[in-house]
């Protein structure tokens, strides 16, 4: 199938640059074969049903990206996850001036040392502590790694939430941002009418923002990412099909971590590992009946996803009344409920 078929004119001013004051108040849009309906996400309590399910991501973002010096040469360096032990890979603005071997100054006196570099800016660097201790240096050093369609600036992170409501677990590079809607007062609501959450981690990587770069997308090769589901949860969820209720995937990230740990019937497995899976039109998702998800950008692989989801041809339909509409898109912006379509 061709990238153009998942192509629309999406107008900039509509890509949200900041966060709203509550998170629970954005604008949600239900979408399905059969409606398109306008909705806000505290509403969500009332749109699902007793007995109901939601899966939440808990990773949590580092702050991976951090300033290098070589003498008077400054880097902009993005550590994306430890590779090989003691060796970690980053997105270098302007790699191509470093060479192997190279000693790069972080704050702090820290020395990292250029150990390879592969394609479009990536590099791997040789550090001296353990993963534990790199990530609580970042932690203290660092900036969160925000999109590059955010255009930052000190008076514009003051009004951005980058870390959602369950960030537990380190090692992402990229927030989960489905749960950048939920709030703790929504959280209650959906208890009190026996709608409950569970956690599993996939650590959302760098390349959740790289541009699908064929015209055939069966050619497209998925980045992969480090996921774990334990059995407590695999077995809630497993529980719920069997009682009738409904599994909600809160992201993306979420649907690829059930799909890559389900059978043909849709039921979990407990699993530790990583993921490259790649959903896309004539893949028939297994594990969950809705899909809580932000609007994503023309040609992307989350557009992909969802038109895998619910068909193309609907949600082009429903991407064309959320610009109408003027909803807010992507990370920071508002959400959709979307229900699987029978496809």
């Amino acid at each position: 199938m061709n990238i153009d078929a998942f192509d629309f004119n999406l107008p900039k001013q509509l890509i949200a640059q900041s966060s709203l004051d509550q998170a629970d108040k954005s604008r949600l849009l239900y979408i399905s074969n059969k409606s398109i309906r306008d909705h806000n996400t505290f509403e969500l309590y009332n749109i699902l049903k007793p007995g109901d399910l939601l899966i939440a991501n808990n990773t949590k973002v580092i702050n991976s990206r951090i300033n290098g010096k070589i003498g008077h040469k400054n880097f902009s360096i993005t550590l994306l996850n430890e590779y090989d032990t003691g060796v970690w890979q980053a997105l270098v603005k302007g790699s191509k001036r470093l060479n192997i071997g190279d000693n790069v100054i972080l704050p702090n006196n820290i020395l990292i040392s250029v150990y390879g570099k592969g394609e479009r800016g990536l590099v791997y660097f040789t550090v001296n502590y353990s993963k534990s201790d790199f990530i609580n240096y970042l932690n203290q050093y660092g900036e969160l790694p925000l999109p590059p369609y955010i255009k930052s600036n000190g008076k514009v992170n003051n009004l951005i939430n980058y870390q959602t409501l369950f960030a537990k677990n380190y090692g992402a590079v990229a927030a989960p941002t489905a749960g950048l809607h939920f709030t703790n007062n929504l959280k209650n609501n959906l208890a009190n009418k026996n709608i409950n959450i569970c956690e599993i981690t996939l650590h959302v990587g760098a390349g959740t923002f790289l541009p699908v770069e064929v015209s055939d997308i069966s050619k497209h090769s998925m980045h992969s990412e480090y996921f774990s589901i334990d059995d407590e949860v695999a077995n809630k969820i497993n529980a719920t099909k069997k009682n009738g209720g409904r599994i909600i995937a809160i992201g993306t990230t979420v649907l690829r971590a059930l799909e890559s740990s389900c059978d043909e019937d849709g039921y979990i497995s407990s699993y530790k590992g990583d993921t490259s899976i790649f959903i896309s039109p004539g893949y028939k998702v297994k594990s969950t009946d809705y899909l809580l998800t932000n609007f994503h950008l023309p040609k992307s692989t989350l557009f992909i996803l969802v038109c895998a989801y619910a068909g193309i041809k609907i949600m082009h339909k429903a991407y064309q009344h959320a610009i109408n509409k003027k909803y807010r898109f992507y990370s920071l912006g508002d959400a959709c409920l979307i229900k699987k379509s029978q496809i």
